[in-house]
């Protein structure tokens, strides 16, 4: 990696935190230069159109690293309820951490998702593709489609609200009861 690519990194690992633990706009630029160690010149040469660009560099970063998390904690799982689960119950021990990183995307996504479009549709985006992972899973166990879709969208749904109650009772419980119930969420239809 060169420098160059190092310095962009390090400013979209730093803004990908700090909008997971403030959000959008509790946020400011100069604040995500002097964390990633970064000259300002080079915010604005990778990021030309500045904070809304950096924003969905840093969500999209949050995306695929979530999408790695999911498939490392799900591979080799054939059954959908034990993949789940396993994924979640991983998910919640990350509540027994010192440092937690905030939501993925929720905070920046509902504090924009009625003011701007482009971060919307970014965030939009990171749902979709966290939710396709658990349709894929559903389908290749036989579920039908339609209810791959829903199960996918309930639990994501779940996950997401799952980790906003582990983050205000400082637990991983709330994510380990979610779990604990996927069983009956996966009932297959007859």
């Amino acid at each position: 990696m060169t420098n160059k690519n190092k310095a962009k990194d390090d400013i979209i690992e730093t803004a990908s935190r700090f909008f997971r633990l403030h959000g959008y706009y509790g946020v400011g630029l100069s604040e995500i230069i002097k964390e990633s160690g970064t000259a300002k010149g080079s915010l604005y040469y990778y990021f030309p159109e500045g904070k809304e660009e950096l924003a969905i560099a840093a969500i999209n970063h949050t995306k695929e690293f979530v999408v790695n998390k999911i498939r490392e904690s799900t591979e080799g799982i054939e059954d959908p309820v034990q993949a789940i689960q396993a994924h979640i119950y991983q998910l919640s021990e990350e509540f027994s951490k010192e440092s937690i990183l905030g939501l993925p995307i929720g905070t920046i996504a509902g504090e924009t998702s009625l003011t701007n479009d482009p971060i919307r549709l970014a965030c939009k985006s990171a749902f979709e593709d966290w939710k396709s992972l658990y349709i894929e899973k559903l389908i290749a166990s036989g579920y039908s489609d339609k209810q791959s879709k829903d199960l996918a969208l309930v639990i994501i749904a779940m996950i997401e609200g799952g980790i906003l109650l582990c983050l205000t009772n400082k637990s991983g419980e709330p994510l380990r009861t979610i779990a604990e119930q996927i069983p009956l969420l996966l009932k297959k239809e007859k």
